[in-house]
């Protein structure tokens, strides 16, 4: 059994291998800046990607298209390829994992072996990475219906493997499975105190993937954005 720290040099790693901090050039977005523009600065892997601010998420909810949501057929979360490996053994999963995770003490393979994580959606702690789920925090499917039915699948790739925004977390499992597909409109963190937060990473996420919303989920993250201190 080895233990292993998130360094610099491991966000290197992932910033060379150009596994963060950048998307396919393939995505073509009428708006501006387009999605592959937005993530060209590298980021730390050693932190969760701090979402905007509340100000700048009001700004960027004001840019998003706003459609009626269809479920559009033919969705499939093996349209969108995940964990992926992000370098050496290490796949997206056991990247957030170490990342999330308190004194987090991974084997030969990569896998968490030990650790504690505090899930924001719920407060539960949870002493196991058996009982810990990595929430898309825009989910793979409400990503298809809101313009990710368009993508290649080397786009849906990138969106469900994204350590650049703050897309991922490492989340109780019965949260995780509570929220399920649904948008703010249909699910909010049961604790209060996150849903700015998790209001800001939802804009986030969608604004910087040129995803649509729709007019109940553009007021209820409104209503969350409120909650801001």
């Amino acid at each position: 059994m080895m233990i292993r720290r998130w360094t610099a040099a491991a966000a290197a790693t992932l910033a060379t291998a150009g596994l963060i901090g950048s998307a396919p050039s393939s995505w073509a977005v009428s708006r501006t800046p387009s999605a592959a523009s937005s993530v060209a600065v590298p980021v730390s892997a050693t932190e969760l990607p701090e979402p905007p601010t509340a100000e700048e998420a009001r700004a960027e909810l004001d840019e998003l298209t706003v459609v009626p949501e269809d479920d559009v057929p033919g969705y499939s979360r093996a349209k969108f390829p995940h964990w992926v490996t992000q370098f050496g053994t290490c796949d997206t999963r056991e990247v957030v994992l170490a990342r999330d995770g308190d004194e987090v003490t991974q084997d030969g393979q990569c896998r968490a072996a030990v650790g504690i994580w505090r899930s924001a959606y719920d407060g539960a702690v949870l002493d196991a990475a058996s009982k810990v789920d990595i929430d898309h925090v825009v989910p793979l499917k409400e990503a298809w219906r809101s313009g990710a039915s368009q993508w290649t699948t080397a786009d849906r790739r990138a969106f469900a493997n994204d350590l650049a925004h703050s897309q991922l977390i490492a989340v109780s499992a019965r949260a995780n499975r509570a929220k399920s597909d649904r948008d703010p409109a249909g699910w909010q963190p049961d604790l209060v105190s996150y849903r700015c937060t998790y209001a800001r990473a939802w804009i986030s996420v969608k604004h910087a993937y040129a995803l649509t919303t729709d007019e109940e989920e553009r007021v209820a993250l409104t209503g969350m954005l409120d909650t801001c201190a």
